[in-house]
């Protein structure tokens, strides 16, 4: 597709994603719903919503060139994608079970069971930073010089002996059983007697025996190919291979990535040189300004006031706030209201939930009996903290390049100059202007002492209270002089550091459970397939680990339990969502580690190397095969 067409998409997205938020910020807040169900099918038709607007900015923000662009639209995927891992969870505890049956849903909104699946970003292992790409390159050469072959053991020269004295045996028996068949062929080729008719009939009958059992094997496996591609088992190997149109689809997404990098390059470069032109050619100036600014300030303050102000601490984004056209009073005012508000937040916040819990309790009161508690929607953290600031910057980046700016003459997308240097001055005022506080700050003092007779001093600055109640200790680093590389070393010499197999999630094959709605209306829980399984696993293991943003403010899930039979693929899941992410796999199996560090002190430096080597190498998956022998009272015999 062209650029247009993504762009289009962009802002089709932004309005769903506007009408989504408007739902779920409502002017009133809704009233606490009483049935589940209904709440249950509410929270999941918006799932369906956000999950759908997930595939689809992922897929803007994988083929969009445009830099500026890109920056927009990435934040607003990781606030979706955190939003449906949220909605997961209320889904999760409003039906006490991780596998969920959409049918109902999927009819009334035209959706196909395809549409259910998690989009994987391509951007988790396509936008590493710096330090993890230095990192995997590390470990990587590391772990292959670990599995390159070895030297052959040692061995005495009596176990030499005798492997050289069976092998010559072997060798002596072999040419023995040669000699013998060759003499058996000379006695039939020199013998007197010619073969008979008997005999070369049998020879002929045992040929035909052959063939006709080959023919008919042939035949038998051709028609069951066929039978198995009519029942739509195996596709037709005429559609295995690629259309035309689709190798030109590659290809043009190929060109597409290709012309991405190349247009990031373009425009880090340019970065670099707007920010040294804006400080060598308006830097002075932007600063003279500034200081002229707060100087006035200063004595506008003295002069209503009659005293000089305090000058804004660091915390408070310094004399960023007093560029806003106000006057002092009223921010003197601000400031004097938002230390009242951070001293009463505590007691309002107790107020608020005694207030909930009464209204929870009076609304059970008058509930019928079959209702457990009453269902709120609660105004969701994720939508206010992420989805609702980004999707304003994202939206009015969106207008500006589709409405204001002609983007018909730009058809190679590459990046706005105008755009690049008012975010670029904005950094640059920012940098300025910490200098500048440094310096006015001591003006300020200067101006007290000589002015009002004051001392000098840390006057401005914020001393926080010291939180009552006991200190936690610090755990004691058991490896402090050691480096993370001789750390990695040590791991992978011992087997615990492993580099993950190369599999991918959509290799976890399996299709929908049709009758899961079938079975749960008859009171029967369905066995969750392997569709749901890969689902769960991508919702709980693979989102998470790839957006350091998604961890952060998404529901937080620490491990993963994945229970069955030997052979269905839980190793390969494993190895899958490290290829997924980028992550660093440690195996920590009972059969890995037994031995290698004996006893209580070596079992606690085992497990503060992987942790400490774990977070340094974030992302890192600690996998555990056979968990339950780690529970073992007393090792059965069979396993000693």
């Amino acid at each position: 597709m062209s650029q247009r067409m993504y762009n289009r998409m962009w802002a089709d997205a932004h309005l769903e994603l506007s009408r989504l938020l408007k739902e779920e910020m409502p002017d009133k807040s809704p009233e606490p719903e009483t049935d589940r169900v209904v709440f249950f099918q509410r929270v999941a038709v918006r799932y369906m919503r956000y999950l759908k607007l997930s595939r689809q900015l992922e897929k803007v923000y994988d083929q969009v060139v445009h830099p500026q662009k890109r920056r927009a639209i990435r934040p607003v995927l990781d606030g979706v994608m955190g939003r449906v891992l949220e909605l997961k969870y209320d889904m999760v505890e409003t039906e006490f079970s991780d596998y969920h049956y959409l049918d109902d849903i999927l009819h009334d909104m035209k959706l196909t069971p395809a549409d259910l699946e998690i989009p994987i970003p391509h951007y988790f292992i396509s936008e590493p930073s710096k330090e993890a790409q230095e990192r995997e390159a590390m470990l990587t050469q590391m772990l292959k010089e670990t599995t390159k072959p070895t030297e052959a053991p040692k061995m005495s020269l009596e176990e030499a002996v005798r492997v050289v004295q069976a092998a010559e045996r072997a060798r002596q028996g072999r040419l023995r059983a040669k000699l013998n068949k060759e003499s058996r062929n000379m006695d039939w080729m020199f013998g007197t007697e010619e073969p008979g008719a008997e005999v070369a009939e049998a020879a002929a009958i045992c040929i035909q025996k052959v063939w006709r059992g080959f023919i008919q094997r042939k035949k038998t496996k051709m028609a069951r190919e066929e039978e198995m591609i009519f029942l739509g088992m195996v596709m037709d190997p005429k559609y295995k291979k690629l259309l035309p149109s689709e190798i030109t689809a590659q290809d043009d997404e190929d060109k597409t990535l290709m012309t991405r990098e190349e247009y990031e390059e373009d425009y880090q470069k340019t970065i670099k040189a707007v920010v040294k032109q804006l400080q060598d050619v308006e830097g002075l100036d932007i600063g003279k300004t500034m200081k002229e600014q707060l100087r006035q300030w200063f004595f506008e303050c003295r002069d209503t006031l009659g005293t000089f102000p305090e000058y804004p601490c660091e915390e408070d984004g310094g004399s960023a706030p007093l560029f806003i056209n106000k006057d002092p009073q009223q921010l003197i005012e601000e400031l004097a209201a938002k230390e009242e508000e951070e001293s009463e937040q505590m007691p309002a916040e107790d107020s608020q939930i005694d207030e909930e819990v009464k209204i929870l309790s009076t609304g059970c009161a008058n509930a019928n009996a079959n209702t457990i508690k009453l269902l709120r929607n609660h105004p969701s953290e994720m939508v206010r903290v992420a989805i609702m600031p980004t999707h304003k910057a994202a939206a009015f980046c969106c207008l500006r390049f589709l409405q204001s700016r002609n983007e018909q003459n730009n058809f190679n997308q590459r990046h706005d100059m105008e755009m690049l240097k008012e975010e670029q001055r904005r950094e640059v005022e920012s940098e300025i202007r910490k200098q500048v506080d440094e310096e006015m700050r001591q003006e300020l003092a200067g101006l007290k002492l000589v002015v009002d007779k004051e001392k000098s001093g840390k006057g401005n600055v914020k001393k926080k209270a010291a939180k009552s109640g006991k200190k936690k200790k610090k755990e004691k680093d058991l490896t402090a002089e050691r480096t993370l590389q001789s750390l990695c070393e040590e791991l992978v010499q011992q087997g615990l550091l492993k580099l993950p197999k190369n599999h991918r999630i959509q290799e976890f094959l399996g299709d929908y459970s049709y009758l899961g709605t079938t079975l749960r209306q008859n009171d029967t829980e369905p066995m969750p397939s392997l569709s749901d399984v890969r689902q769960v696993v991508s919702l709980y293991a693979v989102l998470p680990l790839g957006s350091q943003e998604i961890h952060e403010k998404a529901p937080l899930i620490k491990a993963v339990l994945l229970a069955g039979p030997a052979g269905v693929g839980k190793k390969m899941l494993v190895h899958a969502i490290c290829q997924e992410t980028g992550a660093a796999l440690f195996d920590l199996s009972p059969m890995n580690t037994a031995g290698k560090y004996p006893g209580k002190t070596g079992l606690a430096m085992m497990i503060h190397m992987v942790f400490k080597v774990a977070k340094l190498l974030q992302p890192s998956v600690i996998f555990i095969e056979d968990t339950e022998k780690i529970f073992y009272k007393k090792v059965p015999k069979e396993e000693k």
